[in-house]
């Protein structure tokens, strides 16, 4: 028969085009997804390691006792270390460490009021966030009389 008209078989290419698109559009949400989970995963490694940064410097205090830790701004602390004075070496290695983990933009401060040492940190932590200038705090007090910890 000639005249007979018989079933399309297959997709068009409409159907097609639309089914990428839509596909595309699944792959663009998952890697926004990734992407803020990558971003969200650095800033809490960050405060991790300001975290463990701050608790050495705790056991460092208790380990001498005698030294005053007392310091108004991250900038006061040495700029190099001397292992034979062990709180210019601690507090050396503390804002080393810190700035290295945190980045050069970090900054501390650290009062002492009798055994109780209040260890305040904080750092621009905008890589993880929507805004400019999003500044991250992390504040820390502890007891460095023997055997205490340190308490958020």
């Amino acid at each position: 028969m000639m005249g007979a008209r018989t079933m399309q078989s297959g997709m068009t290419l409409i159907e097609v085009l639309v089914a990428l698109l839509v596909f595309s559009v699944g792959i663009l949400g998952v890697a926004m997804l990734q992407l803020n989970a990558l971003k969200y995963t650095d800033s809490s490694m960050r405060s991790m390691h300001a975290s463990f940064i701050a608790n050495d410097l705790f056991e460092r205090i208790r380990a001498n006792p005698g030294a005053s830790y007392a310091l108004s701004s991250l900038s006061q602390a040495p700029t190099s270390g001397n292992l034979a004075v062990p709180r210019q070496q601690d507090l050396y290695d503390f804002s080393t460490q810190l700035k290295r983990a945190v980045g050069d933009d970090a900054e501390a401060s650290i009062a002492v009021a009798g055994s109780t040492v209040t260890l305040t940190l904080s750092w621009d932590d905008s890589r993880a966030s929507q805004e400019a200038a999003q500044q991250q705090t992390l504040t820390l007090t502890a007891d460095v009389s023997a055997g205490r910890s340190a308490q958020p």
